[in-house]
């Protein structure tokens, strides 16, 4: 019996085949001095699936940011596209996970930085004392315990992501098409520097 495919299924000999149709256009624009064609519906539903997809795996779908880690992984495949080439590469699935992947990975990483410094000001700050000064006991009572709630809200949603992470099996090399892209800045860079003119900041 057939196994029944999902909502997040792409068909990778059919994503591999648009890829191919729109470097050709793109090619052919190049050529002309046209505008870069704008991304196929049918790739952009390709690359919504596989974010999709990815944020249900198990240590993605318990972080409560997961629509801007979905976000940032499509931007990532519609920013990096043109990196793909279909005649070194024959399964743009894989390809367009690794992006999302990191994608995921840093948006996890940002938002810690950025809860890690929302809570330590809030606890840096005295709040009992403020609010003794407010009007109302029964209002500072109550404010008290929804900041409470928040903070250690927030702290078991990490806790509980980070504890279904702990055990799982990260890619800890680089994405090749980063690695292309860093070569490519700093041979720009040398070659700038050979001509006398300022370098550019290479890609972090």
């Amino acid at each position: 019996m057939a196994r029944k495919k999902g909502v997040h299924y792409v068909n990778n000999a059919k994503f591999l085949e648009e890829l191919k149709n729109w470097n050709d256009r793109c090619k052919e624009a190049e050529e002309q001095g046209e505008p870069t064609p704008q991304v196929t519906n049918y790739l952009g539903e390709c690359f919504l699936k596989i974010a999709n997809g990815l944020s249900y795996r198990p240590n993605f779908i318990n972080y409560t940011y997961k629509q801007e880690m979905i976000s940032d992984g499509i931007e990532n495949c519609l920013q990096y596209i043109h990196n793909f080439n279909p005649e070194k590469s024959k399964n743009p699935f894989a390809y367009f996970t690794q992006i999302t992947y990191y994608a995921f990975i840093r948006r996890i990483q940002k938002e810690k930085r950025q809860m890690e410094t929302k809570f330590k000001y809030i606890k840096s700050l005295d709040i009992e004392q403020i609010l003794e000064q407010s009007d109302g006991e029964t209002h500072t009572n109550e404010y008290l315990s929804y900041m409470r709630n928040i903070i250690e809200q927030a702290e078991a949603d990490n806790a509980k992501a980070d504890e279904a992470n702990k055990n799982k099996k990260v890619i800890k090399r680089r994405p090749k098409y980063l690695d292309e892209k860093i070569k490519a800045e700093e041979a720009a860079a040398k070659e700038k520097e050979e001509k006398g003119q300022p370098k550019d900041q290479l890609f972090d």
